[in-house]
């Protein structure tokens, strides 16, 4: 199944993080990321835009997408460029929830 076509599922932090294997194969479904492989793996990208007010609409529809999925990314803004980063805090580490989270947003900066 596509990541764009999948919902979030609640994680209570039963689970452990994907292994780098199966953070490796889900990547290659979301091209325009990269891994941070620091101390906690988080998924990243860095957007940018026409203006402020652009980069400011662009947020608001990921606060959507977060709100109806249940999962939400640190989002950072710098007039109009826009980094979002994904990680499941819960596992303090990256799961499928933040791959399809990241379809999503791919699917809205096409736009």
């Amino acid at each position: 199944m596509i990541l764009a076509e999948k919902h979030c599922v609640p994680c209570e932090g039963k689970v452990a993080p994907l292994v780098e294997d199966e953070e490796n194969a889900l990547l290659k479904e979301i091209p325009e990321w990269q891994i941070n492989r620091e101390l906690i793996h988080k998924l990243t990208r860095d957007l940018k835009f026409k203006n402020f007010k652009k980069a400011i609409g662009f947020v608001l529809e990921v606060a959507r997408i977060a709100e109806t999925e249940g999962h939400h990314p640190d989002i950072h803004i710098y007039y109009s460029r826009v980094t979002i980063e994904l990680y499941t805090h819960a596992i303090l580490g990256l799961s499928e929830n933040d791959f399809i989270m990241a379809s999503k947003i791919d699917a809205i900066s096409a736009d």
